[in-house]
């Protein structure tokens, strides 16, 4: 039995990757798996940008995220949510750093700057000192958002025709990635006090390590391993 330092998967985002990623079976043959569609999928990303685009205007709580003007932006920003249009310039600002993302969990390196990358993406849509960007999206949009792209890539990997084992092997690959992205957004939001869309703040006397062993911060994460194992399990079977 391999021991855990609890307290270290908090403070220590390599070491936390590696405990997340060996829970579920994540390696060297997911890469493999992911590698072997990346060039059938790549042409879709401008697809899958659309769709979680066009999912993401359903609705004004997550809409609302897009109005305000963009770090990096350089042009006019919207001034309402019914100013907000999906073309507009901000929104193709955006689109394109999505697509990037798409190409990059595509493409790799799996490496520590992979790493750093998918840590980047949790930082900069949170309440964090460290970052510029004033967007501070609450987690519950994002584990939707997450849910909603990963079926998206199923759909797309389903539809390129290939045998069982192909394609089960791809599934869980994309399953697991992005359940490890999915823990990276969970690390930002163990504290309260970042929820913005209700009024729902810390108490000033809460000890930081008593809100991060808290059910709330540990059910994502706990969330996320049921579901790479639930892959793995799906994988055993169709094999």
């Amino acid at each position: 039995m391999q021991h855990i330092d609890s307290e270290k998967l908090y403070a220590d985002g390599q070491y936390r990757f590696e405990y997340v990623s060996k829970f579920m079976d994540f390696g060297a043959d997911d890469i493999k798996a992911i590698g072997s569609v990346a060039d059938a999928i790549r042409p879709l990303a401008p697809v899958v940008v659309d769709a979680v685009y066009a999912k993401l205007f359903q609705f004004d709580v997550t809409k609302k995220h897009f109005v305000p003007k963009n770090d990096g932006f350089e042009g006019q920003a919207p001034t309402s949510l019914e100013d907000l249009t999906l073309d507009h310039p901000q929104i193709k600002f955006r689109k394109d750093f999505l697509g990037k993302y798409l190409n990059k969990i595509l493409s790799g390196p799996y490496d520590d700057r992979f790493l750093r990358y998918l840590d980047w993406v949790a930082k900069i849509h949170t309440d964090t000192p460290e970052k510029k960007s004033k967007i501070n999206v609450d987690y519950i949009h994002i584990n939707a958002l997450m849910g909603f792209v990963e079926s998206v890539l199923v759909d797309a990997v389903v539809g390129l025709g290939l045998d069982k084992k192909e394609e089960s092997a791809a599934l869980c690959a994309f399953n697991k990635l992005m359940w490890i992205q999915n823990d990276y957004f969970a690390k930002y939001y163990c504290n309260p006090s970042t929820i913005h869309d209700a009024n729902i703040s810390a108490k000033n006397n809460e000890s930081c390590l008593a809100r991060l062993a808290s059910p709330a911060s540990i059910l994502p994460l706990a969330v996320g391993i049921l579901a790479g194992a639930f892959g793995t399990y799906y994988k055993l079977r169709r094999e």
